[in-house]
């Protein structure tokens, strides 16, 4: 797994590469018995269906869990063919993006796209310039040496004061619910208005001989020109492997810990730029030098550019539609949370908090859609806090809604594909769900969930939801069981 700057990654709490081999197996010999129970299950009823989820739920891996699940006809005004606590309220983690996908796409628009400016003073080669952004998270350093080049080809030669403008989004730029971990690790990279290769840096480390640090290289060298590694890790010979790195606040330094076992293969994983306005105008200066024009003082500013200054470059995001897909296929926090802000700040342009407004505004446009009222309370747009709460009704709602819209087929396409794509691509393979289940998996410590839209081929397609909280069980086997309430349902034939 890689990182910065590529737009189509995972973002999830990372774990380890071995413990991820050791959940494969076991997924692998769960997968075998999908298999066999698809051959079994072909053409079951719906009649039936309870009570084979019954016995999943109510078996001895799900035990002192809870669990929601509502499973629906996708027209919304047929039948309910599964309700368990479809109306009490769980922690729903990435499960969230449909959330906030579904907002923004009937909101801000499938065409909604953002421009990042440069401002100066017209017809001269030295100049004052002040670069302006408005949230957008695609924004990698390829852009930035476009922008560069609009301004060479200005004919600039000199930038006596480059201001970096970074007061679009009001507020914090971190969101304030979630864990410690999350601030310092590139899945929780805060989300400001200046955003640049997702605010993260990546790095791989790599075992060494026992008793020695981990090798730690950069990833993009180009990237961290100025940044110092304090090693603090070791290689192991056996035990348990585990990585904790984040920037050093106020310093260009990644401290670095942890320890990986000898002959393990290499981590990549990625900390947070804890000041990512800097980071912008201190790469911004980098581009603007390797492009001929020389720069002095750099600085990022909460005050608007002065007035009298005109456009003189500009760089304007793929639409909304084009970072959806990451957003929902992979699970990239930051494109979620950037949606969250725009919806707040398009609702509540005078708001002192971004998050506060987008969250508000997610609420209100799901009402609107028809979504139950109170069943869902959102503090993010990516489901990384333990405060999100929302029902498996909700999910559900919003997927019915969204699927009678103009917006249907966008929405529908973001999503994983059992068996073939994003984070489902490994779950349901060689069972009736395989290619026909579409939807967007979430995951925090104990809790596993999975929304989305089933088409099974001898029955009318459905909506549904599952969220396990509080699980007390290895993650593959709680996965394996999840996928086999999905695989129950696409066996379904259209009878009593």
């Amino acid at each position: 797994m890689t990182h910065a700057p590529s737009p189509l990654q995972p973002q999830v709490k990372p774990s380890l590469k071995t413990r991820l081999w050791k959940g494969t197996l076991a997924l692998i010999g769960g997968l075998a018995v999908l298999a066999q129970a698809d051959a079994a299950l072909a053409g079951m009823c719906r009649a039936e269906l309870p009570r084979k989820i019954d016995a999943i739920v109510n078996g001895y891996t799900l035990k002192g869990s809870k669990v929601g699940i509502l499973i629906e006809d996708l027209n919304p005004d047929t039948r309910t063919l599964y309700a368990r606590s479809a109306q009490e309220k769980f922690v729903p983690a990435s499960n969230v993006k449909l959330l906030t996908t579904a907002a923004a796409l009937h909101n801000l628009g499938p065409d909604y796209s953002i421009r990042t400016s440069v401002f100066g003073k017209p017809n001269s080669a030295n100049q004052d310039l002040y670069v302006v952004g408005r949230g957008d998270p695609t924004f990698t350093s390829y852009q930035l040496n476009l922008l560069a080049n609009q301004l060479k080809q200005k004919g600039i030669t000199r930038v006596n004061s480059l201001t970096a403008v970074d007061n679009y989004f009001a507020g914090p730029a971190a969101n304030p619910y979630w864990d410690t971990e999350d601030y310092r690790a590139g899945y929780g990279a805060p989300t400001n208005s200046l955003i640049l290769n997702r605010n993260e840096l990546g790095f791989t480390l790599f075992p060494t001989r026992v008793g020695q640090p981990l090798r730690v290289a950069w990833d993009r060298p180009e990237f961290v020109r100025g940044w110092r590694i304090e090693n603090n890790s070791r290689t192991i010979g056996s035990g348990n492997e585990f990585i904790d790195a984040g920037q050093k606040p106020g310093q260009k330094v990644m401290d670095v810990r942890g320890q990986l076992i000898a002959g393990s293969a290499a981590e990549n994983t990625s900390i947070a730029v804890l000041d990512p306005g800097s980071y912008f105008a201190e790469q911004f200066q980098q581009s603007l030098n390797v492009y001929g024009i020389s720069s002095a003082a750099v600085k990022v500013s909460a005050a608007n550019s002065p007035e009298g200054l005109v456009e003189l470059a500009a760089i304007q995001s793929p639409p909304l539609r084009a970072f959806i897909d990451p957003t929902n296929l992979y699970s990239v926090n930051i494109y979620a949370e950037a949606m969250l802000k725009a919806l707040g700040r398009a609702a509540e342009p005078n708001s002192q908090n971004a998050y506060a407004s987008g969250a508000t505004a997610v609420s209100k446009v799901l009402t609107d859609l028809g979504v139950a009222p109170n069943s869902v309370s959102i503090v993010d747009g990516s489901g990384l806090s333990r405060k999100n709460q929302a029902t498996p009704e909700a999910f559900v709602d919003t997927l019915q809604a969204i699927a009678k819209t103009q917006n249907a087929s966008v929405y529908r396409n973001s999503l994983a594909i059992a068996g073939r794509s994003g984070t489902l691509s490994n779950r349901m393979r060689g069972t009736a769900a395989e290619g026909r289940f579409q939807g967007k998996t979430g995951t925090l410590s104990d809790t596993y969930t999975l929304s989305g839209y089933l088409s099974p081929p001898n029955h009318p397609p459905l909506a549904l939801s599952i969220l396990i909280n509080n699980a007390n069980a290895k993650s593959s086997d709680v996965r394996s069981l999840i996928d086999q309430i999905i695989v129950h349902a696409a066996n379904l034939k259209d009878c009593d």
